[in-house]
């Protein structure tokens, strides 16, 4: 029955799709390792933090990382000493932005542990080896810096080039041999991206061709050594089993004790339904009120594409602060997103939901990723704090990341930014919003185990309106292969947009007439790329989601406004 399911109509599958995810069961976290605490400072938080991000990771063993079942075993079982050397810390007399930094290690503990017992990659997954599709190991971002530079390299940078290029059909027969649970939803993903990986290494044979000709060959190598992987996979993909998916259990543990977040899978599930029911509504509605307007003015050249954006920058960051907003530092700088002095880029040949939104109303989607990530990424390195201000593992950062993002989308439609623009453009935001649905409960309904992979993408396209994204496209594939290689990916930019919305109506609740949208904007971004339920803590004093994912209460008290408190009580 579930194979066929998803086969329907758009129209019959969404309530089948409804009915399953409905038969979840929430689960609560695991409470932490018992030890008895003792004194310590942050210093000493601090130092066992640095220790614990060199022991993440693997050894370098012949120039490839060593990803071995007998390393992986080592490093669980040394996992088990940071994690009583955490627990042993007593942190009931430090600051909250103290002991905001020990749940962020804890956390990044978690995810480790989490690897190792639920989704082991490196065992798994054969696209964790491809660097092109972000491997989830950090000995990884090594190999990625080959797609990074250009030539010509300096005497250092050229011996480094030589060794990591050299090291690439290591890791493939390691891999080969690491490889004993591989998934057949997961080597599908491999099949499908090693030609796209090889290519990328027949660039690089190009461009070091004139001032490095030796080592074309390496990178010649490194390319037939991924395209010799992707066929052993496709070989033996036939007589493997399992399913990607981790299930409901694991999901809610994912999500409440790696992410922070009070949400586990059911309670995600109902905010990304209700909040696709609401979208499509308003869309309809709003396309009911345009109906006597003209047809959009398509950026269909690159020059009137590039115009779009380079106005749009400006004028968004003019409306952030003029209509005080959010205060606007005097580094911000559009030009470091795009500069109008350079040549227009090609349009894209495949045009994905993205590239249709854009090329109708360019500010939301820029909005998005301009003042969402980009300013986002340039806060961050100024931020200093050693914990808070480090780059998050295992993807804790996307919740605030991409619900702060997603958020800025229909916000600043609400809050005026489109009304001197054509009035059509809200008809486009609230498509990038459904979008976003239909990414999202795709993400659900594979990691339940209650659909596959292929099933995914056909979904997907049919949660997506006006047929703007169909199962077969490049985008499609890419963030379908991300939900199930990182749990809770799509379905994370939509919760952390409910729970920033959340936090927006318990402040204003707990401020009153005292309460002023820039301070609100600037004390929220002030609190880091870390956990909204941290944010919200330190921000409101509110810290019953702390101890819901703490164990220490069954649910989190969620109403803690005066006005509201009675309502509760009934």
């Amino acid at each position: 029955m579930r194979q066929n399911m998803f086969r329907l109509a758009p129209s019959t599958t969404l309530p089948a799709l409804a009915a399953l995810l409905a038969l979840a069961i929430a689960c609560a976290p695991a409470p932490p390792v018992a030890e008895e605490a003792a004194p310590a400072t942050h210093a000493d938080l601090l130092q066992l933090f640095e220790d614990f991000r060199v022991f993440q990771e693997p050894e370098i063993v012949d120039g490839a990382p060593d990803y071995t079942a007998e390393a992986m075993e080592r490093q669980r079982q040394e996992l088990e000493d940071y994690k009583r050397r955490l627990h042993a810390i007593d942190i009931s007399e430090w600051t909250v932005s103290d002991q905001i930094d020990h749940h962020l290690v804890r956390a990044e503990m978690n995810g480790l542990d989490f690897h190792h017992r639920v989704t082991r990659p490196w065992s798994r997954d054969p696209a964790f080896y491809l660097m092109s599709q972000g491997g989830a190991g950090p000995a990884m971002s090594g190999f990625r810096s080959l797609f990074r530079g250009d030539p010509p390299f300096d005497e250092a940078e050229l011996a480094e080039y030589r060794t990591t290029l050299q090291a690439v059909p290591k890791v493939y027969e390691q891999a080969k041999s690491n490889l004993t649970e591989a998934v057949p939803d997961l080597g599908g993903i491999a099949i499908w991206a090693a030609p796209r990986e090889a290519r990328i290494y027949e660039g690089i044979a190009d461009d070091l061709a004139e001032h490095h000709p030796e080592l074309v060959a390496d990178a010649e190598a490194a390319r037939d050594a991924v395209l010799g992987f992707g066929a052993w996979v496709e070989e033996n993909k036939p007589s493997w089993s399992g399913t990607a998916g981790i299930g409901k259990e694991n999901y809610d543990w994912w999500l409440r004790n790696v992410h922070l977040s009070p949400y586990g899978w059911e309670e995600s599930r109902m905010i990304v339904e209700q909040e696709y029911n609401r979208l499509v509504t308003f869309l309809a509605l709003e396309e009911h009120r345009n109906r006597d307007l003209p047809p959009f003015d398509i950026a269909d050249t690159p020059q009137k594409y590039a115009d779009n954006l380079h106005e749009a920058l400006a004028y968004v960051v003019d409306f952030l602060r003029d209509g005080e907003v959010m205060t606007v530092p005097d580094w911000v700088d559009p030009t470091d997103y795009s500069d109008p002095d350079e040549p227009p880029e090609p349009l894209p040949s495949d045009t994905s939901i993205d590239h249709k939104a854009r090329e109708r109303e360019i500010l939301p989607g820029e909005t998005h990723e301009y003042v969402g990530h980009m300013l986002d990424g340039q806060r961050l390195d100024r931020d200093d704090r050693p914990i808070r201000g480090a780059d998050r593992r295992f993807n804790m950062e996307w919740m605030r990341m991409e619900g702060w993002a997603v958020a800025l989308e229909e916000l600043m439609m609400q809050a005026g930014v489109l009304d001197e623009r054509p009035r059509r453009g809200r008809e486009v935001e609230y498509l990038m919003n459904i979008s976003h649905m239909s990414l999202a409960l795709p993400d659900l309904a594979m990691h339940a185990n209650l659909i596959t992979f292929d099933e995914s993408r056909a979904l997907c396209a049919a949660l997506m309106s006006k047929g703007w994204s169909q199962e077969n496209e490049r985008m499609v594939w890419y963030e379908m292969e991300s939900n199930l290689r990182f749990p809770g990916f799509h379905t994370g930019v939509v919760v952390g947009k409910a729970h920033f919305m959340k936090l927006f109506r318990e402040r204003a609740m707990q401020l009153g007439d005292q309460f002023v949208l820039r301070d609100f904007i600037d004390e929220f971004l002030a609190g880091g790329i870390i956990p909204i339920s941290l944010i919200r803590w330190e921000m409101t004093g509110y810290d019953d989601e702390i101890r819901f994912l703490l164990g220490e209460d069954d649910v989190p008290n969620r109403v803690f406004d005066p006005a509201l408190q009675l309502a509760d009580r009934l």
